[in-house]
């Protein structure tokens, strides 16, 4: 049996039917998306009232959220006998450009302005900081509302308007003229608040520090450190100092051939500011304990799962490979991805995870098709809910599927990311679907629809939801396909002491 985040063993709640919110950057039938659009990382803040996102052309767009901020407005449809919405409604806030293409001249590589990930810091005095990297730097943003003021109320500004005066240049001179007998007083120019605009503002720039293309960043609870991963390290910042990083994990061997492994994702304790946790391409999780030494070339705990024997093959490696993992809230779960599953680890068990949910099984007679066309190598995210009772992640034809993780629960959601999210609420096909390489032919074709699988829904491997978010307090989900951000909600009767209890 697996308790909620507080420790607690309860009843299985009953499973949320999901309705949809809002959408951003909406597609119209047959409008190409172009590569730069489409989204590639997105997180809420841990208050749940900034969401956002990161796209391939290097741009971090932020929304806010609005429900319930105008209280005069919900006060007037009250009394008009309007509901007032009790899930996040979000609106778009600003958006800036974080990263730039560039090319490294020592080692004539191109470096994409694509943001793999972005990280909420904590606010201070109204301004909104936040972290964002691509495959070598990280940036560190300060988000803050500036007045923009203007010089008014100047004596021959409106005197010249009046046609009693008039003010003029050449070649960078001013003439003056002034009305018969002169000026009968004088007024001070006046300065005044004209317009509010939100400036972002790039305070630091962490670079020159990975020699692999970075994975993950993570803050640290201490608000003062994070740390960013690539394929063999992982380096600890301080938010304050840019020029200089400590190398705490480093899974580099001395001959490359005998590497055997990479990290593939890392994450702070979401309490403990000496525990962080990263996953690696054998489907292994480690917890380490930056106390213990200053390199942490040994872990305090190691989950991994052992394979039944008899079962091994081929793609047992490359689909065991876990692409991303999240602490719990309280942090004593850990849920990781790979490629066919979601798993959920308890800090206090090692050997095995406490649930496994299936996502990808139905794919498993067609790995070898997966494996020519590459798509066994898509990273898929994965997210927890905030009370600890749900868990959820994407799948192909813009699918995502949410589970339910308290004890007896049985529930397990697959929703579209349209207007319509139940549309495709089918079970996922027991029986695998035509191959991927006909699937391909039949688009040059120009002729036949998406793989069909047995019980007649149709599976589209060229679209695929990789990043969603849970928000911290509420049943909501953001989950980005292609271009457009999808909202989604669902409102039980505990809703709303899941909001109290995490405030």
């Amino acid at each position: 049996m697996i308790p909620v985040a507080n420790g607690d063993v309860c009843t299985p709640p009953s499973p949320l039917e999901w309705k949809f919110s809002q959408v951003f950057g909406e597609r119209t039938a047959g409008e190409e998306v172009q590569e730069v659009d489409i989204i590639s990382a997105i997180e809420f803040d841990k208050s749940g009232e900034h969401l956002a996102t990161g796209d391939r052309g290097g741009r971090v767009v932020l929304f806010e959220r609005t429900d319930g901020k105008d209280q005069t407005f919900r006060k007037d449809r009250e009394k008009m006998d309007y509901s007032v919405p009790r899930h996040p409604e979000f609106r778009y806030k600003t958006e800036f450009q974080s990263h730039e293409p560039e090319f490294d001249y020592l080692k004539s590589l191109e470096i994409e302005e694509k943001i793999n990930k972005v990280r909420w810091c904590q606010s201070a005095n109204g301004a909104l900081f936040l972290l964002s990297t691509n495959d070598k730097t990280v940036k560190y943003w300060k988000v803050q509302e500036k007045k923009v003021k203007k010089v008014c109320d100047m004596n021959l500004a409106s005197s010249a308007s009046s046609g009693n005066g008039s003010l003029s240049g050449c070649n960078g001179a001013v003439d003056l003229k002034f009305p018969p007998g002169g000026i009968s007083s004088l007024r001070l120019p006046v300065v005044v608040g004209h317009e509010t605009n939100l400036v972002p503002r790039c305070r630091r720039i962490y670079a020159h520090a990975h020699d692999y293309h970075i994975n993950s960043i993570s803050n640290n609870s201490d608000g003062e450190t994070f740390i960013s991963a690539d394929d063999l390290r992982i380096n600890l910042w301080n938010l304050e100092i840019s020029n200089q990083s400590f190398n705490i994990v480093d899974v580099k061997p001395v001959n490359m051939e005998d590497l055997t492994e990479v990290i593939t994702s890392a994450e702070f304790h979401p309490t403990h500011c000496n525990t962080l946790a990263y996953s690696s391409s054998k489907g292994t999780i480690r917890l380490i304990d930056m106390r213990q030494s200053a390199l942490c070339d040994t872990h305090a705990k190691l989950f991994e799962e052992h394979e039944a024997p008899g079962s091994r093959s081929f793609f047992t490696e490359i689909i065991a490979s876990i692409s991303d993992i999240k602490f719990g809230k309280d942090g004593r779960y850990i849920l990781s991805r790979d490629y066919m599953t979601l798993k959920l680890w308890d800090l206090n068990m090692e050997s095995r995870p406490v649930a496994t949910f299936q996502v990808h099984e139905y794919l498993r007679p067609k790995l070898c098709d997966l494996y020519e066309n590459d798509s066994i190598f898509d990273k898929f995210e994965c997210c927890l809910s905030g009370d600890g009772l749900r868990v959820a992640t994407g799948s192909y034809s813009n699918l995502f599927r949410v589970f339910g993780c308290a004890p007896g629960s049985n529930e397990a959601t697959t929703l579209e990311a349209s207007k319509n999210p139940t549309r495709r609420q089918t079970q996922m096909p027991s029986r695998p679907s035509r191959s991927l390489a006909s699937l391909a032919r039949a688009r040059r074709r120009g002729g036949e629809s998406p793989t069909v699988d047995a019980n007649g829904g149709a599976y589209d491997f060229s679209t695929k939801l990789l990043h969603l978010a849970w928000h911290p307090t509420s049943n909501a989900l953001a989950c980005a396909a292609a271009n457009s951000l999808y909202m989604y909600y669902a409102e039980d009767g505990t809703q709303n002491d899941t909001a109290q209890n995490a405030q």
